[in-house]
């Protein structure tokens, strides 16, 4: 089995170029293809939190549905992170990993069911603070670890760690055999330096490819640029 997962801060589908234009994310999903896609800054910050996508604007245009949590009517994730999946991608269950926070920042988790397989999947964005980031990986790893069963696991976001080490900064919290994956430099998305967003798996994957995801709308949809990753989980 090979599947695609990626990660994109949309920024509130807000471009370079100042609109906020939801379609444009769309198509810039659909460019891709990935089968998961953990979305960040995917709901107002203030209000009822309705989500920049659209329900109806999926449901007609996209190959994709969110997962549903069920917390807010207007919104599709928590705290601006949202995962959308594939038709052919069933959810089993879902739910947000409780994160310290001093910013409006959250994960969440969902357990997938691809061609029988389960599949563990969680969607992050970060704190600004070194200090702070350290202790959300700490949660989530300790909200992964109190799931039941083990099975392939994906973490997905923009962690704003700006440092290139694959495990510098506060990703050395992740100890082995957890494995950090750097797509490549993903922002700002006109000219990007910096390695905000990652992809961290656990050992039951084979990496077949990763990368960030280039094209002329990407370069103007989001001040980030999607990252993706193409894994394969080998027979037994």
């Amino acid at each position: 089995m090979r599947l695609t997962f990626a990660s994109y801060n949309i920024h509130k589908a807000v471009g370079l170029d100042r609109k906020r234009d939801p379609h444009r994310i769309l198509t810039i999903l659909n460019e891709v293809d990935a089968d998961v896609v953990a979305l960040q800054e995917a709901d107002r910050r203030f209000g009822r939190r309705e989500s920049v996508l659209p329900r109806d604007l999926l449901d007609d245009l996209g190959d994709y549905r969110a997962v549903p949590l069920n917390l807010r009517p207007d919104s599709i994730g928590w705290h601006g992170n949202a995962l959308l999946v594939k038709r052919h991608v069933a959810v089993a269950e879902a739910a947000i990993v409780p994160l310290p926070v001093l910013e409006p920042r959250g994960a969440i988790r969902a357990d997938l069911l691809v061609e029988g397989q389960r599949i563990r999947v969680v969607g992050m964005h970060l704190d600004l603070s070194g200090l702070r980031r350290r202790h959300q990986l700490r949660a989530i790893l300790a909200h992964v670890a109190r799931c039941d069963g083990h099975c392939p696991t994906v973490l997905m976001g923009d962690c704003n760690e700006w440092g290139l080490s694959r495990r510098g900064g506060a990703l050395a919290e992740f100890h082995a055999p957890w494995r950090v994956l750097a797509p490549g430099r993903s922002f700002p998305s006109r000219r990007p330096v910096a390695l905000l967003d990652r992809i961290v798996i656990s050992p039951d994957w084979d990496v077949a490819a990763t990368g960030v995801h280039h094209s002329a709308l990407a370069a103007v949809g989001s001040d980030h640029l999607p990252v993706f990753a193409q894994l394969a989980l080998p027979k037994k």
